[in-house]
């Protein structure tokens, strides 16, 4: 009688992969410098502002790759339009500064009740210190745009965030009491939102009254 044996041989793929894998790892550490790919979702300074834990690379002036090719010119020198947004911790008020404009933007919950017009007491406050912005930056034209969610018909939503414009610029008037400030108040209702309308939070972002002015030149 004749006993077979039969011996199983695992194929090689996983041990390949493994391979495979670790290679790839060493090639985009390489390329990266072992960067990791972690995003940090509250950074502790404006992007592009981190201190650099190596030297700056040299550059060689005679390189012939940075010479202008015969009969090139450099473009005119223009100033890039640098945007810095300031928002409170609790999200109710928002500022963006350009090198043209200041803007607030006013969430409606701090302005007024729910799908009301009518002014609180604290929104009054909060609207005479952007008066007091609008006076340092001695700004004569001042924009105030109502907004809101795509809750309810876009019809309602146009009417309420006109009327919340209204309000605001009503307030701003007795505040600046001067003849030579001109306004545009407009209600763009659910058009133009800076969130997610799928989610409370981001309804709640879009429910609110922009004051935008130009800056004083420097």
């Amino acid at each position: 009688m004749t006993t077979r044996t039969r011996t199983r041989t695992r194929p090689a793929t996983p041990r390949l992969a493994l391979v495979l894998t670790a290679a790839g790892l060493m090639v985009a550490t390489n390329i990266y410098g072992a960067v990791s790919a972690h995003a940090d979702e509250t950074p502790g300074v404006p992007p592009g502002t981190e201190a650099s834990a190596s030297a700056p690379v040299e550059v060689d002036a005679n390189d012939p790759d940075l010479k202008l090719p015969e009969g090139g010119t450099l473009a005119e020198p223009k100033v890039l339009d640098i945007k810095q947004v300031v928002e409170d911790q609790s999200g109710d008020e928002r500022r963006e500064d350009t090198n043209a404009d200041v803007k607030f933007a006013l969430q409606a919950e701090v302005l007024f009740g729910k799908d009301s017009a009518k002014l609180g007491a604290e929104a009054k406050a909060r609207i005479s210190a952007i008066a007091e912005e609008i006076k340092t930056q001695n700004a004569t034209k001042i924009r105030v745009f109502g907004f809101t969610d795509n809750l309810g018909s876009s019809a309602h939503g146009d009417v309420l965030s006109r009327k919340r414009a209204d309000a605001v610029q009503n307030v701003l008037d007795q505040e600046l009491t001067d003849s030579n400030v001109t306004y545009e108040v407009r209600g763009y209702g659910e058009q133009y939102p800076i969130a997610d309308n799928s989610s409370e939070t981001g309804r709640k972002k879009n429910r609110r009254v922009e004051v935008s002015f130009p800056r004083t030149e420097s």
